[in-house]
């Protein structure tokens, strides 16, 4: 099997190369729009899902435009672990399914499709689809249960499997598939729509094949794997030398007491290529927010990708960029039985932040702070409004704020890092097919951490159940304990988190990850998105743009003072008329120089006190949201990151 770092033979000219390499990406973005077009998931047709073209040893030649990233990195071993299933026995009008995570796939909802593609009777590509599908199966509605340790709670296993044989659908295998899920007839549209989708990347290819000769296609999907390989080394030529290591953290493992679970990055450059360690990683844990090997990968790949924007996306790509991931069994090599549905949510954001941090030392005009964690919102049950009481699953994922930059503050309410092609679900999309009405949904005020460069805003949003039996609720995120952080001196922005009944007698918080919670017609739940952290000292942000923040609702007065120094008067809200008291902010700014550098030395029992009695907002110390329990240990490993993080960078 060739591999990318292999020359081709070929002699394409530049401008054959250049069409050839233009016209791969659009037969796979024609291949996305086609399943955008057909889809029958409320989940895929919001853009969760990717496209790709591989070679015929199952490397990528390309990925789609506007795909998201967790897919990034996983698609080839996809499609190569189909090919050493089926080996000579895979014909023209074949497609396969495949989930499996322990093969190099992401989750159990993420299901691929993949079409081989033939010419002259031989095999010269693939084409491959991945949508998320709305239940996969599992003890709950959505297949997201956090409370899983191995996989068998968390849904349906597809290994390589055929759907259609030489371009015969095998109905019997299809309704077993869809059969496990609690929504089978939208199962079999998605199939149909993604078999339907590699069709079109196919006859796309066929055409340039037809055009330009088979051999001149081969040549030039391997000529633009190598292009890729030699463009990012040469990106790397004047980048300085050397190792660069950090660590970020899940909110802990059940099995272990509270803590904040580790996640080791150590980034090297030497000259040869841009090389990952993860060793020092923490063991698999108890819930479902572990990492398969393809997902840690992808997380390599994607977080990599963001400082090299300008680069096509390909398997040439992942020969520039190596990494050790260890042995099966952590959490970021779980492994099976290990349970990774949620891994979305814990070790991949992990990984590709950590990544952010370790690149802005290196590059840092492209520096940025860490965004905020991909977060879903599961409801499910059956939908009353309907005589036959169909299943029904309410599925949202919330956008949020990147972290603030070298020059500019982060964005504020953007799609997660985990995929900037997800799409916001529209609510009244979601209203009509599901009992669920959303209540609010606005800019979350203070969720930027704080910096001289501001994170971008997270932001708010509530929803009531209307018309449902027997509905549960379910919560895949973390960061409620281990909060986005800042960089350069910035700090961090809030935890996340869900309350049931807000404002009100029954007001329960649930945490960061829960499930199978049960609901009735009438409980209301909102929660909040992280904004990003702040980047260098929030003392350093100019007055002026503090009290701009104060106007547009990115930051309240309260929080001007304590977190900036800025001391802002109300003169009028409605006509957004403020003032800048410049004495008593220069006096303000005066007292957090002199003490702030106690605040990662306060005794945390006492700040977690005077956080129940109303005195302080949080000052470095982790608690229990919900009870204002102090946590000692997250407090203290919390603390250790905001010292190297922000603290040294104060003058």
């Amino acid at each position: 099997m060739t591999t990318t770092t292999e020359k081709s033979t070929s002699t394409l000219d530049p401008v054959t190369f250049e069409v050839l390499k233009n016209a791969f990406a659009t037969s796979v973005d024609l291949m996305s729009e086609q399943i955008l077009r057909t889809c029958y998931s409320f989940v895929i047709y919001s853009r969760d899902f990717s496209s790709a073209l591989c070679d015929r040893h199952g490397n990528t030649v390309m990925q789609g435009s506007a795909d998201i990233a967790v897919h990034v990195g996983t698609l080839h071993f996809q499609c190569k672990a189909v090919m050493e299933e089926f080996g000579d026995d895979i014909n023209p009008g074949d497609v396969f399914l495949i989930n499996d995570p322990y093969r190099g796939g992401t989750h159990f909802n993420d299901v691929s499709f993949i079409r081989p593609i033939f010419a002259d009777d031989e095999i010269i590509g693939f084409a491959q689809n991945k949508g998320h599908w709305a239940d996969i199966g599992g003890s709950v509605p959505g297949s997201f249960d956090v409370s899983a340790s191995e996989h068998f709670g968390e849904g349906l296993r597809i290994t390589p499997l055929r759907v259609w044989h030489k371009g015969r659908f095998l109905h019997d295998v299809a309704q077993l598939l869809v059969s496990n899920t609690r929504a089978p007839d939208q199962a079999l549209g998605d199939l149909s729509a993604q078999a339907e989708a590699t069709a079109v990347c196919e006859r796309e290819v066929l055409r340039l094949v037809d055009k330009y000769s088979k051999d001149t296609v081969l040549d030039a999907m391997q000529e633009t794997q190598d292009y890729v390989c030699r463009t990012v080394l040469a990106s790397l030529g004047d980048l300085p030398r050397g190792e660069w290591e950090t660590v970020d953290y899940l909110d802990g493992d059940p099995a272990k007491g509270e803590g904040l679970v580790p996640i080791r990055v150590k980034l090297t450059l030497d000259g040869s290529g841009i090389h990952y360690d993860l060793t020092g990683s923490a063991e698999a844990v108890s819930t479902f927010l572990n990492s398969g090997y393809g997902t840690t990968f992808s997380a390599i790949y994607a977080g990599t990708k963001t400082f090299f924007p300008e680069v096509p996306l390909n398997s040439g790509f992942y020969e520039a960029v190596t990494a050790e991931i260890g042995e099966e069994g952590t959490v970021v090599n779980a492994g099976w039985p290990h349970a990774v549905t949620g891994f979305c949510s814990g070790p991949y954001e992990k990984v590709m932040n950590a990544i952010f941090e370790l690149w802005s030392h290196i590059m840092p005009e492209r520096a940025m702070a860490c965004a905020f964690n991909l977060e879903y919102l599961l409801v499910g049950g059956h939908d009353a409004r309907s005589q036959s009481n169909p299943y029904f699953m309410w599925y949202d994922w919330m956008a949020g704020g990147w972290g603030g930059r070298s020059t500019k503050d982060g964005s504020s309410a953007t799609s997660p890092v985990f995929g900037t092609g997800l799409a916001v679900q529209p609510v009244e999309g979601q209203e009509r097919l599901t009992p669920v009405i959303t209540t609010q949904h606005s800019i979350n005020t203070d969720s930027g951490g704080p910096g001289r460069f501001r994170g971008g805003c997270g932001v708010n949003k509530g929803g009531i159940l209307t018309d449902a039996a027997g509905a549960v609720m379910s919560y895949c995120c973390d960061r409620g304990r281990s909060t986005t952080w800042g960089i350069n001196g910035g700090l961090p922005s809030i935890p996340h988190g869900v309350w049931l009944n807000p404002a009100s007698e029954n007001s329960h918080y649930l945490g960061a990850t829960f499930s199978n919670v049960s609901i009735s017609p009438g409980d209301t739940f909102e929660r909040p998105s992280a904004g990003g952290g702040g980047f260098g000292d929030p003392l350093e942000r100019p007055t002026g743009e503090v009290l701009e923040d104060v106007i547009d609702g990115y930051v309240s007065i309260d929080r001007a003072a304590k977190d900036y120094g800025v001391v802002v008067h109300e003169i009028d809200a409605e006509l957004d008329e403020y003032e800048i008291d410049e004495a008593a902010t220069a006096r303000e700014r005066e007292t957090i120089r002199a003490e702030r550098d106690s605040w990662l030395d306060a005794d945390a029992a006492e700040v977690a006190r005077r956080y129940r009695d109303g005195e302080l907002s949080v000052h470095g110390v982790v608690l229990d949201w919900g009870t204002g329990e102090l946590l000692e240990k997250s407090t203290a490993q919390f603390r250790d990151s905001m010292r190297s993080r922000s603290a040294s960078y104060w003058n």
